[in-house]
């Protein structure tokens, strides 16, 4: 047994997978930082919509290397239901949310993940949902309440417990859509899954997008433009694409533990880039989400 087990921590997907998961959870990490620098001078909507046009129009250069899918009757309801979660919903939320809090706060409510995912695989799978999962489940929102209470409104973050409330919802759209991947993965090849949803997202966002460009300013910082350029090139395409292939390598459980990385990626991007800063009470309540997270994944 432990020689079958050696030999399998040989193969590449022992070691493959964890390096598209380090650089997805690198990639995310920084996209709440660069969202908050886009929405200098973007919309929420015009922001998504260019973030997601970018990316579709990036998916022909590669259509003829992707495999074709096998599909059946009735896949049209899954894959609608992936795309309505990551990217529809999910973005519709984390680019308001992102606009009315920190992208630190932001960041540290993605910590969230892990535990939805257990939450979505016991709702839609049918899969066992412990004790210490709902218990942490618990804390952890209790830390997110805290979070959001403990800090005033000020010109980086408006109105922070709406905007961690909206980041709530978009991990839980994030989590639905973590386990409908795992199931779609087994037929679809997982770029052209991700292609489906940048184009799904294009489309979905197009009237807000056009919308938004009305009376659009000249004036836009140039750093507003390589955030854009940045989420949609690097984050839409690369975080999603490797995470999507690391799905498919190991179990959808265990893929989702690296994500609590993304909350310290994104508190210090936020702090280096943003001059971001928490309270003592919120860096406590940080803590108890942490601890939340910890406890439900014991």
């Amino acid at each position: 047994m432990s020689e079958n087990i050696a030999a399998l921590d040989r193969t590449p997907a022992a070691w493959i997978a964890p390096v598209f998961l380090a650089a997805a959870v690198l990639l995310w990490g920084t996209s709440f930082m660069a969202t908050k620098a886009a929405l200098s001078g973007f919309t929420p909507q015009t922001l998504v919509w260019l973030r997601m046009t970018l990316a579709a129009l990036v998916v022909p250069l590669f259509a003829r290397r992707i495999p074709r899918p096998v599909y059946r009757p009735g896949d049209w309801k899954i894959l609608g239901l992936l795309c309505l979660m990551q990217p529809c919903l999910y973005f519709l939320l984390e680019s308001n949310a992102v606009n009315l809090t920190t992208s630190s706060q932001a960041g540290m409510v993605s910590s969230l993940v892990p535990l939805f995912v257990a939450a979505g695989a016991w709702a839609i799978l049918g899969e066992p949902m412990t004790r210490n999962a709902v218990l942490g489940l618990a804390v952890s929102m209790a830390g997110v309440v805290w979070l959001s209470v403990a800090g005033g409104p000020d010109a980086s973050a408006p109105d922070p417990f709406v905007g961690n409330l909206l980041e709530v919802g978009a991990m839980a759209c994030a989590a639905v859509y973590m386990v409908v991947m795992k199931r779609l993965s087994v037929r679809y090849s997982t770029w052209w899954l991700t292609g489906l949803q940048c184009v799904a997202g294009a489309l979905f966002f197009l009237p807000g997008g056009l919308l938004g460009l009305y009376g659009f300013p000249a004036d836009i910082p140039p750093a507003a433009w390589l955030a854009v350029a940045y989420l949609g090139l690097f984050v839409t395409i690369g975080a999603f694409g490797l995470y999507n292939m690391a799905m498919t390598l190991m179990p959808a459980s265990r893929a989702a533990l690296p994500l609590n990385l993304v909350s310290p990626v994104a508190l210090v991007a936020g702090w280096l880039l943003l001059g971001e800063t928490l309270t003592g009470a919120q860096l406590a309540a940080c803590c108890v989400v942490g601890a939340g997270v910890w406890l439900g994944r014991r």
